[in-house]
């Protein structure tokens, strides 16, 4: 699907991507807990921690607007806890609380832009993340695409009847009932998709097609990167 771009990206071939996706998880864990538990008045250190993302996108050969963009989402959220900060009288944490936030968006977009969900999830579940969750988690994500789609052919059918002339209420009416309509053949879909899953001898549980191997590469990455995040955590 031309629209998941970061599904794409996940596909993709760099030294990043072949890290493990344990040692990935560890280094973003590092990571978090530093940036974190870093004073607002180190700015310094919110430019170190950029540094250190930039050198990873970098190496993970991935479009930085593309990544910037995605990682501002969570700026509007972070934006209403920032600003009733800064009216309680301290800009300065207002401001570490956005760059936190967009930064820390910004290193987790990064996690799933080079590791594909099943081997996320594999790993979650090897370290011991309870298997209904990583269950629920993967079928959320896999059905997404199927409302995903469902919505882009009805916007295709809704498209091609713009010559009907309809007022803004009438607008309104068929939106709605369009919303309704999306979920229903949704729903249908996915019970499908779940029927024919059964079929094949699904079992409860998405095995890997190849098993995860924690290689001296993916230890000595993980080393450095939770070297790198305290390094700077106690130096800046």
């Amino acid at each position: 699907m031309h629209h998941v771009v970061v599904e794409r990206w996940s596909r993709r071939s760099s030294p990043l991507h072949a890290r493990d996706a344990r040692a990935k998880l560890g280094a973003l864990l590092a990571f978090l807990v530093a940036i974190s538990t870093t004073p607002p008045q180190a700015a310094r250190a919110f430019v170190a921690y950029s540094a250190l993302l930039a050198v990873a996108i970098v190496s993970a050969r991935l479009p930085f607007q593309g990544l910037l963009g995605r990682a501002a989402l969570v700026l509007p959220l972070s934006a209403t806890f920032a600003a009733v900060t800064w009216w309680s009288g301290d800009p300065a944490r207002a401001i570490a609380l956005a760059v936190k936030s967009f930064i820390s968006g910004l290193a987790a977009l990064l996690l799933v832009a080079t590791t594909p969900l099943t081997q996320l999830l594999n790993a979650l579940e090897s370290l011991g993340v309870p298997r209904p969750l990583i269950l629920v988690v993967q079928f959320l994500y896999r059905y997404l695409f199927v409302i995903s789609e469902q919505a882009q052919h009805m916007r295709l059918a809704a498209r091609c009847r713009q010559g009907l002339g309809l007022d803004r209420r009438s607008r309104f009416y068929a939106a709605a009932g369009a919303l309704g309509v999306l979920f229903a053949r949704s729903w249908e879909r996915a019970d499908g998709i779940y029927r024919a899953m059964l079929a094949r001898g699904f079992s409860g549980r998405f095995s890997p097609l190849a098993p995860a191997r924690f290689g001296a590469r993916d230890f000595a990455f993980l080393c450095a990167a939770v070297a790198a995040s305290t390094a700077i955590r106690l130096a800046l």
